[in-house]
């Protein structure tokens, strides 16, 4: 199972994107791919991945080589990979992509000076150390003890599902009470972009799309029955995620924010470590954009770098193909919302440590400046990014933040300083797990699928909306909440963590806490 992820980076949007508007006025988006010629270095040289590369096992590296997008380009092009000393894997023409895999140790440097590549780079440096996902902690599962508790509990409560009333989650952000009035259309799809979904959860079944979920790894997909499948009951990551957006109110275990909605499973992680490489990735999300669906949750960065410097040729490589690929989703109708980190990092500041990349295989410290050394696919145009909050409504502990950064907040879960008056009084997000299990997780991993699932209630009210307006409204029915006078959580006299901004938008909760109530009245 992948670690929890440490801090994410985050660039302010003055850099690449436009701030949008909380108005239903389509916002000026600028193109991040457009626009990677002109970005400013960054403050601090990254370590280059080819040198590491050359010391990895060659036959495993995979590359991205990004072009220009037009037949005869991607056609010259790709003689030019067979001439290097590269396989074309998989070309996604209109995006103007390429996933190759070479044993050449200088196949980078040589395919970038070819006609029409317009960046290249490799994805990856080895494969060891797994680390990707955005939960904070180990899974704590629900015993039968528990169970029995929470279910005599939540029987008193009418219309409550069996654990609903270890749900505090739905009750902050009023999905309980939104249920009633619009649990969401089945003409909406979440695709949970992660570590799999287990379908046969009695929760899941329900309301699951086998037709929009795949196996991504590696960067062709697989859309064979159960590819979408989690490996092992370890990978449990994006089961929980699945539970929070869309477990049906059918009378057994948890309820999701949207019960009514679908949702499907894009699988991205490499099968050897569990990381989440590039270029699965962007099979993801044109997977997602062509079959159809609305909205895409990412609880996690794209391995092996929490950073992606645009003045190493292959980090920027990585960016531009991501981004390539969520902007082709973003034309085709498709919100994407993503998680903010887990290091209690101010993602505006001018500089943070980064000691964890690369994370597949030996780790350099480096100081990176997160204006200019992106989080993907976090950072990137368009992508709804989300804080966690607790029981109390205040910024979780470990929850990264940043003025101009964040968008929204939602319950992630605070184990330690927000304690709630539950059967289980466990500050975690409680949700589904592999093999029709059930447990407690808490990180931005939680709060993101919170906010995919109010998004998919607004999508079903305002089924005509793009994901730009989308976006927006996602903003405009946020409970406005403002910066705490005090953020001393542990009482030590220093302030852990400091919000700057007004009312209506600051670093700790952006536009506010999601409302789902809101969304559907």
């Amino acid at each position: 199972m992948s670690q929890p992820r440490s801090g994410r980076a985050r660039r302010s949007r003055r850099s690449i994107r436009s701030k949008h508007s909380v108005a239903l006025a389509v916002p000026v988006v600028l193109s991040l791919t457009a626009s990677l010629g002109f970005l400013p270095s960054a403050a601090s040289a990254a370590p280059s991945v080819q040198a590491t590369a050359r010391a990895a096992d060659a036959t495993n590296l995979s590359y991205v080589v990004n072009t220009k997008v037009d037949h005869r380009t991607i056609a010259s092009v790709k003689k030019a990979i067979a001439a290097a000393g590269g396989t074309v894997v998989i070309a996604y023409e209109k995006i103007g992509v390429i996933v190759v895999h070479s044993s050449a140790p200088d196949f980078a440097q040589k395919i970038r000076t070819m006609r029409g590549v317009q960046s290249a780079g490799a994805t990856r440096t080895s494969a060891l150390t797994p680390a990707a996902t955005t939960d904070e902690g180990a899974v704590q599962l629900l015993s039968d003890a528990q169970a029995a508790k929470v279910a005599k509990a939540s029987a008193a409560a009418p219309e409550s599902e069996p654990l609903e009333a270890d749900q505090w989650d739905l009750r902050a952000i009023g999905a309980d009470k939104a249920a009633k009035i619009n649990p969401g259309s089945r003409k909406v799809t979440v695709a949970v972009i992660d570590t799999g979904v287990d379908d046969t959860h009695p929760d899941i079944a329900p309301n699951f799309s086998a037709s929009q979920s795949a196996n991504c790894d590696g960067g062709v997909p697989d859309t064979s029955p159960g590819a979408w499948r989690p490996y092992t009951a370890d990978d449990y990551h994006g089961t929980h995620v699945a539970g929070e957006i869309a477990a049906a109110r059918n009378g057994i275990g948890v309820a999701g924010v949207a019960p009514g909605v679908k949702v499907s499973a894009i699988n991205v992680t490499d099968r050897s470590n569990g990381l989440f490489y590039p270029e699965s990735v962007v099979c993801a999300f044109v997977f997602a954009a062509d079959h159809g669906v609305e909205i895409t949750n990412n609880s996690y960065y794209v391995d092996p770098w929490l950073y992606n410097c645009m003045d190493d040729p292959d980090q920027r490589a990585i960016v531009d193909s991501v981004n390539r690929a969520q902007l082709y989703a973003q034309r085709k109708g498709t919100l994407s919302l993503a998680s903010a980190g887990n290091s209690n990092h101010d993602l505006d500041s001018d500089a943070i440590v980064d000691a964890s990349s690369p994370d597949d295989s030996t780790a350099v410290e480096r100081t990176v400046d997160p204006h200019e050394c992106f989080d993907v696919p976090t950072q990137l145009p368009g992508v709804v990014t989300v804080s966690a909050t607790g029981v109390k409504n205040l910024k979780s502990y470990y929850s990264s933040y940043g003025k101009g950064v964040i968008d929204v907040a939602a319950p992630g879960g605070d184990r330690l300083y927000q304690i709630p008056d539950t059967p289980s009084q466990n500050g975690r997000i409680l949700s589904t797990l592999p093999n029709g299990e059930y447990g407690f997780l808490q990180g931005t991993s939680m709060a993101s699928p919170h906010a995919a699932g109010v998004a998919a209630l607004l999508k079903s009210t305002h089924p005509k909306a793009s994901p730009a307006q989308l976006q927006a409204l996602l903003k405009a029915q946020a409970d406005a909440t403002s910066c705490p006078a005090s953020y001393d959580q542990d009482g030590d006299g220093t302030q852990d963590a400091v919000c700057e901004g007004g009312t209506r938008a600051n670093g700790f909760y952006g536009f506010g806490i999601v409302n789902a109530l809101r969304a559907v009245k």
